[in-house]
């Protein structure tokens, strides 16, 4: 069993119930055009953005240590 905690590696793939912003993804739907938006059924929370607004969402998400 030592030898599975001998490096770094091994001991994050052993370790159990560890979760970090590395773990999750922020979904995020585009649709084209200018005004335009739309609800995604799926995903009560959230809505299809336009192109333009994509930069402000992925700054936010970076902002709360999203990658």
């Amino acid at each position: 069993m030592r030898r599975m905690r001998r490096d770094e590696f091994s001991r994050r793939l052993m370790r159990e119930h560890v979760l970090s912003p590395d773990d999750l993804i922020y979904p995020v739907f585009v649709i084209e055009g200018k005004g335009r938006t739309q609800a995604v059924p799926s995903c009560l929370e959230f809505r299809v953005i336009r192109p333009d607004k994509v930069t402000a969402v992925a700054e936010r998400c970076l902002k709360l240590g999203v990658p």
